[in-house]
């Protein structure tokens, strides 16, 4: 279609006379319900009712029509479909629709314009519920860990205000304002972290907005303290006594130590080695395990003692020592040894004597040195010998601890 300057002419000439015939704004909140009111549209443009009627008035726009209605018989602007204010404008203010009514007979244009506000219909909202953090229990105070910020679609004073993080025992929150008008938030750690007494750490950080009720979102801080070998192993007893049986075979368990380290990890990892011992005994490395190398002789060695080293696997490593004492256990393997007397003329009276060289007193009956006579030799060339006493003749027991002294008469 072909347009002569003369209809261009005359198409502006009337847009221009149909804006200076009235406007009218309105303020309204968001979320408002379907065929709320929002004015009186007639009233406040001057406007009779049978003129929307004749002038078959209507709403002129892009899409703000799909937003607002005219009620011709009333006059009235309502709500036709609920408004979102984050969804129509986000973060921008004011927020507004406009919007032109439209008449014929003749043309008329005026122009309308609703200003949404906001409602605080939004908490603060973090993107991840949860946010995780692994920090070295070696970690220095004051050091620092960037936390996400919330993000709150609200705007005015319904907007994000503050936050809190709890508990603050190990940690502090720091904010930094950006010239944005945004906020940086810090994780400042106030006091050491000792991963033996707390392996895990749950922080929340709260963000709150300004309006009325507030409102709040939550994410949940996941502190995992790495372990550094700052442990040594510590050995079950601070004295480890043994015993073994003289005459164990070679290769016999004598005894275990045990030791912990309160460490994970490598660092908790620990091999056990002997200290000062002349090969009697030898070390299982990993399990504490100690066993004979030799067997032993009670009437040669009573007892000795040695040392036991745990080492971890830290770097660098970390080391305990502990002390085991080692008793030989007497064994019944010497038998009574008995001096024949040799004559030199004269009677010669024998006398017994409780002795052994065992040391048990499962050995030795009598528990004490006991002198009984019990035979004496006729000095005669037969060498004839006669009992003297006869309560109780303890020649004739078989496991009898004796030993002959000789005396001459």
């Amino acid at each position: 279609m072909v347009i002569f300057p003369s209809q261009v002419t005359l198409f502006i000439f009337v847009l221009s006379l149909a804006f200076v015939l009235g406007q009218v704004s309105y303020t309204v909140p968001e979320e408002m319900a379907k065929g709320s009111l929002i004015g009186n549209l007639a009233h406040d443009l001057g406007l009779q009712i049978k003129r929307l009627t004749s002038g078959k008035a209507r709403i002129f726009t892009r899409d703000s029509d799909a937003y607002f209605e005219l009620n011709r018989e009333t006059g009235v602007l309502l709500v036709k479909e609920k408004i979102d204010r984050e969804a129509l404008c986000k973060k921008t203010t004011p927020c507004a629709l406009q919007f032109q009514i439209i008449l014929e007979n003749p043309m008329e244009f005026y122009s309308v314009t609703v200003q949404i506000t906001d409602i605080n219909d939004n908490a603060p909202k973090f993107e991840k519920d949860e946010i995780d953090f692994r920090i070295s229990e070696s970690a220095v105070t004051g050091a620092k860990f960037a936390l996400e910020r919330a993000v709150d679609l609200d705007v005015g004073i319904n907007d994000l205000k503050s936050y809190t993080l709890k508990p603050t025992q190990n940690f502090a929150l720091k904010l930094h304002n950006n010239p944005d008008g945004n906020k940086n938030l810090e994780m400042v750690l106030q006091k050491p972290l000792d991963r033996e007494k707390q392996e895990k750490i749950n922080l929340v950080l709260t963000a709150v907005d300004g309006g009325e009720p507030q409102m709040s979102g939550t994410m949940l801080v996941v502190i995992t303290v790495l372990d550094v070998n700052d442990n040594a192993p510590v050995f079950t007893q601070q004295l480890y006594r043994a015993s073994v049986i003289e005459n164990s075979p070679q290769g016999t368990i004598v005894t275990a130590v045990t030791a912990s380290d309160a460490d994970e990890g490598s660092n908790s990892k620990i091999r056990y080695s002997i200290r000062n011992t002349l090969d009697d005994v030898r070390k299982t490395a990993d399990s504490g395990v100690i066993h004979a190398v030799r067997s032993f002789d009670y009437e040669q060695i009573k007892d000795f003692q040695f040392c036991i080293k745990a080492q971890d696997g830290g770097s660098p490593p970390l080391s305990s020592n502990v002390t085991v004492k080692m008793i030989i256990q007497d064994q019944n393997d010497n038998p009574p040894q008995v001096l024949y007397p040799v004559q030199t003329g004269g009677s010669m009276v024998a006398e017994m004597v409780c002795r052994t060289t065992d040391s048990r007193k499962s050995d030795n009956k009598f528990g004490q040195a006991v002198n009984q006579n019990l035979l004496i030799m006729d000095p005669s060339s037969t060498g004839t010998m006669q009992r003297i006493h006869s309560e109780k003749n303890i020649l004739d027991e078989p496991d009898s601890p004796l030993e002959v002294r000789h005396q001459y008469n």
